[in-house]
Order: C-alpha cells, then structure tokens, then sequence
C-alpha cells in the first residue's frame, strides 16, 4: 500500500510517500510546496493544488492521510491553514483518494509512542523508522509522521 502523507500549510506545504507492508514501511519519496506571499491567494492556493496533483500522478498513492485541523489563537492563520488543506485534500479528492484525517496527538504516539512528543522526538524517530531517507525539511518530516501514523492507525481499525 502507497500512503501520502500531508502537511497543509500555505506556506509551506510538507508531502511525503511510504510504502506499508503489513508492519513494515519504507521511504518513498518527500517534499515541500512552498507558495509565494506575496501571490493572490488564488494563485496560491491553485498552486498547491496543481503541486499536489503532480505529487499523486508521480507516486500513485493507494491512500492519502492528513493532520486533524486544530484552532491557533489567530483566527486569520486559521482560516489560511483551512483554505490550504481545502486545496491539497481537493487535489486528492479529484484524483479518487481517500483522506485519513488524524489528531496531532494520534500521530506522534504512532510514531515516537507519546502524544506529547516535539518536533525533535519526531523528526529523530523518522531516522530509525525510514534509515537513509533524505528528508527534504521539517514540513517533509510532519508530512512523512502523518504517513506512517496512517499506516498504523488504520490497519488497526
């Protein structure tokens, strides 16, 4: 089973691809989809689409698996964090994926074995669990946690 595993973001967006053979996983590929600030929201988001529909035709992912929205104190990052997911799980949706959608905490106890693990706990984890896989930076490592969590979470349903 391919899993890609996403980190919506508008300015950046985090993607990463595994593989899930029963218990075992292993590094496809990952990325970030950075989007201009200073663009119409329009284009950036129709950019980060179009990215994401590149990313699913490369890597034909079986399933796609994405981080619950949660509310931050300013409800104009709010907003911008939902219009993004909005056109990432759109360009999923327009390719017939499936989107798992996981609590921040659900994801770092899959992957580090606690929810209240930080980013540092996550990203030395994805060493051990994906040896060797270059990880194009911290969005890219979110996005690869929210696979792997996908990849247990759901074959325990």
């Amino acid at each position: 089973m391919i899993i890609l595993g996403l980190d919506p973001s508008l300015s950046c967006t985090g993607w990463g691809v595994i593989r899930a053979e029963g218990s075992r996983i292993a590094h496809v590929a990952n990325g970030q989809v950075p989007t201009d600030a200073k663009a119409p929201m329009a284009e950036r988001l129709a950019a980060l689409q179009a990215a994401l529909a590149e990313v699913i035709a490369t890597h034909r992912p079986d399933r796609a698996a994405a981080e619950e929205v949660f509310v931050n104190k300013n409800p104009q990052s709010t907003l911008k964090l939902a219009q993004a997911r909005g056109a990432v799980i759109a360009a999923c949706g327009a390719a017939g994926l499936v989107v798992n959608e996981h609590a921040a905490r659900l994801i770092k106890k899959a992957v580090v074995g606690t929810g209240g693990a930080d980013k540092a706990q996550v990203q030395a984890m994805l060493k051990v669990l994906l040896p060797g896989a270059a990880i194009g930076g911290a969005d890219a490592a979110d996005a690869l946690a929210v696979a792997i969590a996908d990849a247990h979470l759901v074959s325990r349903i």
